[in-house]
Order: C-alpha cells, then sequence, then structure tokens
C-alpha cells in the first residue's frame, strides 16, 4: 500500500502516477522552454523569513476576509481548466473540497462542469474566471448565468489574447474534452492538422482585440465585482486602478503564456506598491507550501490560489485529494506562523522576510 501523501509534491507524483501523460503534461507544463515555470517555484526558495521570538501563539487565526467574504484561510482555489481531464467529477469535487475547507473556488471559464452544475453542488463562495471571445456574446452569457446561480465576482483573466506556446500539448497532440459551458453557443470542434486542438480552438475564439475600454463593456453586463487577472508591472496596475477594478490578481498565468515574463511573486510587491491598498491584491504561481504562502503574504498579498496543487490532489485522490491539499498548506502555514511570531494573518509584516532585493541593497 503506497504511503499517504505528505505534502503538496508528494500529491504531484500521484498525479503523474495516475494521469494519461497527455493529461499531465498538459497540467504540469508551461510554455516554450518553461524557464519561468521552474522560476515561479525556485523564486520563493529565494526569500528567507525573519522570525520572531518569544511571542504569544498559543492560538493561531489564519482567518482573513476578501471582497467581504470570510474564509478559513488565505488560500483560495485558481481558475484552471478542464478538471474533467483530471478526475470523472471534475470541478464538482474541486468545489465540494473548496466548500468543505471554507475558502473560495474561482471556477474556470474553460471549465468540463456548467457553471449551474458547479452552484448546486456545494453551498459556498465563489467567483467565475472569464475569458472574452469575439463574439461577446458568448462571454456575456456565461456571466450572467454565473450572477444568476449566485457567484459573486468575475475575475477577467487579460494576458491571453493569444494561447503560449505549450510544446508539450503539440507533441502529445492535446484533445481538449467537450466545454458543456458553451453547449449550444459555439461549437468546440475544431479541425487542426497537427499540434494541440486547444491552441487551435483558443486561437480561432479568444478576442485579441480586448483593451482597457472593455472593462466598460464588462461593467454594463453584470453588477459584480471585477478583478483582473495577469498584472505584473507598476504600470497595468496604476491603470487598473484608474479604470475602477476591484482586485487584481498578479499572476504569470502559472507560467503558461510567455516564457521569460518574471516569476510572479519577483513582482508582487511591484504591484503592492502601485496599489496603495486601494483594491485587494490576490497572488498565484509557484505556492507548494505553507512557508511560500507565508512569504506571499509578507509581500503585501490578502491571499494566494492554488492551481496545479489542487489539480495534483484531485487527480491523485479526488475530492478529497483537494482537501488535503488546501489542509496541509493550512497546516504548514498556521506552523511557520506559530515559529515567526504571528499569531494572526495581519501579523504578518514585511519585516517578516527578506528578499534578494533586500540582499543587496544591505551590500550598497
Amino acid at each position: 500500500m503506497a504511503a499517504e501523501p505528505v505534502n503538496v509534491n508528494d500529491f504531484q507524483e500521484l498525479a503523474r502516477q495516475a494521469l494519461p501523460k497527455m493529461c499531465y503534461d498538459y497540467f504540469s507544463g508551461g510554455a516554450e522552454d518553461q524557464h519561468t515555470l521552474k522560476e515561479n517555484v525556485e523564486a520563493f526558495h529565494r526569500i528567507t523569513i525573519r522570525p520572531r521570538i518569544l511571542v504569544d501563539v498559543s492560538k493561531i487565526d489564519l482567518s482573513i476576509t476578501v471582497l467581504g467574504y470570510k474564509i478559513s484561510a488565505p488560500i483560495m482555489i485558481a481558475p484552471t481548466a478542464m478538471h474533467k481531464l483530471a478526475h470523472t467529477e471534475g470541478e464538482v469535487a474541486t468545489a465540494r473540497a473548496a466548500a468543505a475547507c471554507n475558502t473560495i473556488m474561482i471556477l474556470s471559464y474553460m471549465s468540463t462542469c456548467t457553471v449551474e452544475e458547479v452552484a448546486s453542488s456545494c453551498n459556498a463562495v465563489r467567483f467565475l474566471q472569464l475569458y472574452v471571445y469575439k463574439n461577446r456574446n458568448i462571454s456575456a452569457n456565461l456571466v450572467q448565468r454565473a450572477e444568476r446561480c449566485g457567484y459573486k465576482a468575475i475575475v477577467l483573466t487579460v494576458d491571453a489574447p493569444r494561447l503560449g506556446r505549450r510544446e508539450a500539448d503539440i507533441k502529445n497532440k492535446m484533445i481538449a474534452p467537450p466545454l458543456k459551458n458553451f453547449e449550444g453557443l459555439i461549437s468546440t470542434e475544431v479541425s487542426f492538422d497537427n499540434g494541440s486542438n486547444l491552441e487551435a480552438f483558443a486561437n480561432n475564439t479568444f478576442d485579441a482585440s480586448l483593451s482597457w475600454k472593455d472593462i466598460g463593456w464588462l461593467r454594463s453586463i453584470t453588477n459584480l465585482p471585477i478583478l483582473i487577472k495577469g498584472v505584473l508591472t507598476r504600470e497595468d496596475a496604476i491603470k487598473a486602478i484608474e479604470v475602477g477594478i476591484d482586485g487584481i490578481v498578479v499572476s504569470n498565468h502559472g507560467a503558461r503564456q510567455l516564457d521569460y515574463a518574471p516569476a510572479s511573486v519577483s513582482v508582487l510587491e511591484e504591484v503592492v506598491h502601485a496599489v496603495k491598498g486601494k483594491v485587494p491584491v490576490l497572488f498565484d504561481g509557484g505556492i507548494r507550501r505553507g512557508t511560500d504562502v507565508f512569504k506571499a503574504l509578507a509581500l503585501g498579498v490578502q491571499a494566494v490560489l492554488i492551481g496545479r496543487p489542487a489539480v495534483y490532489g484531485l487527480a491523485a485522490k479526488g475530492e478529497y485529494g483537494v482537501k488535503r491539499v488546501v489542509e496541509m498548506l493550512k497546516d504548514e502555514l498556521e506552523l511557520t506562523m506559530a515559529l515567526s511570531g504571528c499569531p494572526t494573518v495581519e501579523d504578518i509584516s514585511r519585516n517578516h522576510v527578506r528578499t534578494e532585493h533586500d540582499r543587496l541593497h544591505s551590500m550598497l
């Protein structure tokens, strides 16, 4: 009998064993040389923690509030596509696990379960991630369905005017499963001579003309708060505030879009300083340990999103696996907080970490 996994990396290995190569490569892979994919994780290794001693940590409180919704810990489920490639129950299993952990799931626009199926699966706060298609009516349809089903926010992905070059998918001739949200709205069948049919579908449907002025269009079709996901620069963070965005997700799309974009955590402070506390800043990219969550919080984010870790848990052990991944990260974060002298999330400060920039600055 295989040993029970003790950390997120163990779940990744179980997922690799459980999934067909095409599916595992789809979830685990990044763009082109996968430089940014490696950097997302390794950049965390270069940040050290500065623990404080003789603080009363007999009680640790991980709970926070995001857009007015209280969750058990600053760990949310990132939007990742096509969960039925990982497990037969797909996003419904992920949603139930998120609800059991009292956290927020952001459902992918490219989910293999419908917004209605996920909404009816359990009682929980959830957001919808959005891509904008050339046919705006399709995107509007999904936003309005989500709002009717009780989703609490829209997370607009802004770093994908086209799909990044994911060479593993091309080599594997990646075939996407049916995307039930679009049944009767658009054909997901795409003819392609070689490579990934997902890439062909995305490039046929994604609206590469999407720009800042279109935030107004999105506001016109929904009353929900709008966050944008894919911000990596000070300039774009300032622009997002100017156009009235309700939150920002610092993200490089799990290193699946532009290779040699910076690791998300390496630009986190740049964005946080530009935002100046005006809206919540969330973060994804490279979270594998509770210490990673702690480091991101110290650099100014309100919460982190986990993408691949949740999918690995789903692939390995279904709903239970997703729950265990979240619980592992929560347990590791709680221990890190205790050992660093932080009884609450609010106690985690910039003084608790030392970055590469800090080290270089101290040498001047």
